[in-house]
């Protein structure tokens, strides 16, 4: 489905490997019968450019001629490619809640079992360390708490890394379970409140508020599933793994990473490690 031949009316994907939406666009388009033209921007730089006429630089994007849709957001999508959407049921507000704290509780468990040799460890194919891995879980909460005080939501809002000094497994699971905390204190005080049709404002299309809170916790739980083959990739067995009832009614991908070929994940990520932690 990737190797659509070039005309005006191709569409054209631009993503990068490990981004958990492009992911997902990818595997919508696949599902649909859509062929596409591939175009992975931290392979070619040339992609961004082509995106230059569009004004973008942030991916997953997808374009049709003139036309284009942010990949985040399947319905725009779906009425570009030409694909027939339909309703779209989302689980209730208290699920999410619930779910959310699984996520990051697992994720804050499964950074206490990292080695601290591996955390400077790349990702395969993504300049993207483990530890900036666990940190950006955690700072997707934070960045729905930052929308939530008046700071809109950009592409550079899920683009940050940590500081030197936050990018220790003490600190990745400090920070992991303290935004479990502000997010179960921001439910039951200003959360009680929210408007959960409102529009969010958030910088990749139009979105309520239910929509914002469902990317957030997909979008969290997507990376700790990452963690957790990371573990795996480096012969640790996570503690207490979660399972597919955790992700199950969420818009998730079903591959946990782009890499096709299972060996060559396991090249990139092979690591000896010492004795495994609880």
């Amino acid at each position: 489905m990737e190797d659509a031949a070039t005309s005006p009316d191709t569409i054209r994907v631009y993503w990068m490997t490990g981004c958990s939406s492009c992911l997902r666009t990818k595997e919508f388009l696949q599902k649909n019968g859509v062929p596409f033209l591939s175009r992975n921007v931290l392979e070619d730089e040339t992609a961004f450019q082509e995106l230059e006429r569009f004004g973008l630089k942030q991916v997953p994007i997808v374009t049709r001629g003139d036309a284009w849709a942010n990949g985040q957001v399947l319905r725009d999508v779906a009425q570009l490619c030409r694909i027939a959407y339909g309703e779209v049921r989302m689980l209730s507000v208290a699920e999410m809640r619930e779910r959310l704290d699984i996520v990051l509780a697992g994720a804050a468990r499964f950074l206490a079992q990292m080695p601290d040799e591996a955390l400077a460890q790349m990702l395969p194919n993504r300049p993207r360390t483990f530890a900036q891995l666990g940190w950006h879980i955690a700072n997707i909460a934070d960045a729905f708490l930052e929308h939530e005080n008046g700071i809109p939501l950009t592409f550079d809002s899920y683009m940050r890394v940590p500081a030197p000094d936050e990018s220790g497994r003490g600190q990745l699971v400090a920070y992991n379970e303290t935004m479990r905390r502000r997010m179960s204190e921001w439910f039951d005080g200003p959360g009680q409140t929210c408007d959960w049709s409102r529009r969010a404002d958030v910088y990749y299309g139009e979105q309520t508020m239910h929509e914002f809170l469902e990317r957030t916790v997909w979008h969290a739980g997507q990376h700790v599933r990452q963690v957790m083959w990371v573990l795996e990739g480096i012969g640790v067995t996570p503690n207490r793994p979660l399972g597919p009832e955790v992700f199950a009614g969420l818009p998730m991908p079903e591959k946990v990473w782009d890499e096709a070929d299972p060996s060559s994940v396991r090249r990139c990520l092979l690591y000896t490690s010492p004795s495994p932690r609880d």
